[in-house]
């Protein structure tokens, strides 16, 4: 008798053309529509599996894995992972594994894109001008900020920052950096940016971009006393996570003159979104899209597949997952 085939979960619809090599070595267990499940819910589709592939909405920790005892991986599609507890899934034997690289720079563009709107203003001035405003040419009509020649700051210096600080060097934007590590100089010289401590950062950038992991460390890192060390014009962009802002503060910031523009990609309560962000002018709001260009998350869902594949003992790379969150969980 055959050996039975590892089962399965694919936790959404993505790309079948992808997700169908699954086919070929396990028994996929498919959730046909796009939702939000509950622990409970979350906890009976993994009772039974060997292995699931989900996304940055669907949370697993010690309670959802409880009476999961077949779960041996879980291949999450996005770099970060502050949607599953890691220590819990490492202590139950299940390797995790994600998706760095292949969004790195389709995020760094999106990151950039969202600092420039901010900056000049561009979310308030489309506004503007379909509510009929635009009666005449005015020449003090929505002045914004200059990027070339100001100061870019940049939070959290991994991949994504070093990203930013690139494209940043490019508009001829002196860049300083503050990283929980500082970086080799090799690095350094390559994206042309400084280390400077986290207050230098704040009262330096003229903008400042965050691109660090939330965790309970860097939550609400960015709260009223650090709004109040930037400067009055400076601009906030987040394409991180949305804890790491404190929003109530950047609220009275921003409404209070305290801080000049804000672009948000990322929320708190996403995808609920604070109505006074909603009612103020001088912040760009995006629905969590910094990675959504049609070949990024293509790339994203084909390596975590692959991920899943190799976690779970089949394909070419039998046993070694090409990106694990914590490598020395292969050792192990």
């Amino acid at each position: 008798m055959a050996e039975p085939r590892p089962r399965v979960w694919l936790a959404r619809p993505l790309f079948e053309d992808i997700t169908g090599r699954l086919d070929q070595h396990f028994e996929v267990v498919r959730s046909a529509v796009e939702d939000r499940y509950a622990s409970d819910e979350i906890a009976a589709r993994l009772r039974d599996v060997d292995g699931a592939l989900v996304t940055l909405v669907e949370r697993i920790g010690a309670a959802e894995i409880a009476g999961a005892a077949r779960l041996r991986a879980v291949a999450n599609v996005g770099v970060g992972h502050d949607n599953l507890d890691i220590a819990a899934l490492g202590a139950a034997g299940v390797l995790v594994t994600n998706t760095p690289d292949v969004l790195t720079d389709t995020t760094a563009d999106f990151g950039f894109a969202l600092l420039m709107a901010a900056a000049r203003r561009l979310g308030e001035a489309e506004r503007w001008l379909r509510a009929g405003h635009w009666g005449r040419w005015s020449f003090d009509t929505l002045l914004g900020a200059d990027l070339h020649g100001s100061t870019l700051g940049i939070l959290g210096m991994g991949r994504i920052g070093q990203g930013i600080a690139r494209r940043g060097a490019g508009f001829g934007m002196p860049v300083l950096y503050h990283n929980r590590h500082r970086l080799p100089q090799s690095v350094e010289r390559g994206c042309r940016a400084q280390y400077v401590t986290f207050e230098a950062l704040l009262q330096r950038s003229d903008h400042l971009v965050l691109t660090l992991p939330h965790s309970p460390a860097t939550h609400h890192l960015i709260d009223a006393a650090a709004l109040a060390r930037m400067k009055p014009a400076a601009t906030l962009v987040n394409i991180a996570r949305g804890g790491i802002v404190d929003e109530t503060a950047l609220v009275a910031a921003l409404a209070g003159g305290r801080l000049g523009a804000a672009g948000l990609d990322v929320y708190e309560g996403e995808p609920a979104v604070r109505p006074e962000l909603l009612a103020l002018d001088n912040v760009v709001l995006t629905p969590h899209i910094a990675s959504a260009s049609l070949a990024t998350r293509r790339a994203m869902v084909a390596l975590a597949v692959d991920n899943l594949v190799a976690a779970l003992g089949r394909g070419p790379d039998a046993g070694r997952p090409p990106t694990p969150v914590d490598p020395d969980a292969l050792k192990r």
